[in-house]
């Protein structure tokens, strides 16, 4: 060992070189409550979600229900105890509004696939009125290849874009309104309210089918999802236009998700037990009930009338006005 090896190696443990400086870590702040998006052309629903959330700088976000890149409109975005709610607008109807290529079939259904086929369209007003009612009410759909849908494990699209082509079962969905806006050969402007699970792309391709020249969807563009209109919405520019701090005024409040249920109000002890999860009998708590039974709002009972009502979570309300707790909201405390 050559002199001053050692001395030099036991100050390189005790003294180690500087690592190079990393930036701090974002601190996400924690917001509950919804952002109406109405998603651009060109964004998955997951990239509108990441970049709401990073304009918010949220903590805790999800979407409610998948939107094509090339689709618009209403995109409920949840965060923080929002987010426990949004199953409910996954299993509501929704109502579309949609232009049809006829004449042009793509392996998509729309207009980010490559062209099968293309023919001369010659329809009447009469034969689509005719077609349309085929569409109405029960009917069942094969989902497309080009889907989120999964096989083994794997995304649809996923063997699609394999060249790989799978059998589908076909699915029972519900076309409740299927109505006629416009026709200028060769495009046919629709709207279109469907149950969850209603593929419109799927209904584009057969309506066109049925009239014997093939289609795929050149708009789509969602204009409600359960009681969620268009009313409302903003879009990325509008958030990322203000200013961070008016940002979060943005979010409508958690119960904007539950507006059509009906609901209980309990006074300061029995919220609590509520929040622990304990079954009430209102009856014997002289709670006035709920005109529809079924899942309700649950609130705690103003202390006062100037007092605002603070949302517990949601419950099923059974026999006998048993109330059980379903989704607590976490961040609820009595007053």
């Amino acid at each position: 060992m050559r002199p001053g090896t050692a001395s030099r190696f036991r100050f390189l443990l005790l003294h180690p070189l500087p690592m190079a400086s990393r930036p701090p870590k974002r601190i996400r702040v924690p917001l509950n409550g919804v952002l109406l998006l109405d998603k651009p052309v060109g964004f998955s629903s997951n990239d509108a979600l990441i970049k709401a959330k990073g304009l918010l700088n949220a903590q805790k976000a999800g979407h409610t229900g998948t939107l094509d890149p090339f689709a618009t409109g209403v995109l409920p975005l949840c965060f923080g105890e929002a987010t426990k709610f949004a199953q409910d607008l996954l299993d509501a109807d929704k109502t579309y509004e949609t232009l049809i290529h006829l004449g042009v079939s793509t392996t998509t259904g729309d207009t980010e696939g490559e062209v099968l086929e293309r023919k001369d369209v010659s329809v009447s007003r009469a034969q689509i009125d005719a077609v349309l009612a085929q569409f109405r009410g029960p009917i069942k759909q094969v989902p497309p290849m080009y889907s989120a849908l999964k096989r083994d494990g794997k995304p649809l699209y996923e063997y699609a874009r394999a060249g790989i082509t799978l059998e589908r079962e076909a699915r029972d969905v519900s076309i409740h309104t299927l109505e006629f806006l416009a026709y200028e050969a060769p495009f046919l402007r629709l709207r279109v309210a469907c149950s969850k699970g209603t593929y419109i792309r799927v209904l584009g391709e057969d309506i066109g089918a049925a009239l014997g020249c093939g289609a795929h969807l050149q708009e789509l563009r969602r204009i409600q999802v359960g009681h969620l209109t268009l009313d409302g919405c903003v879009t990325l520019e509008q958030l990322d236009a203000t200013g961070q701090a008016e940002r979060s005024a943005l979010l409508a409040p958690v119960d904007s998700l539950l507006l059509t249920f009906p609901e209980v109000l309990l006074s300061e002890p029995l919220a609590k037990r509520f929040l622990q999860g304990q079954r009430l009998t209102l009856a014997k708590e002289g709670v006035a009930l709920p005109a529809d039974a079924g899942r309700v709002r649950v609130y705690l009972q103003p202390a006062d009338a100037v007092s605002v009502r603070q949302l517990l979570g949601t419950a099923q309300l059974h026999e006998y006005g048993v109330l059980a707790p379903e989704r607590l909201i976490a961040t609820a405390q009595p007053a």
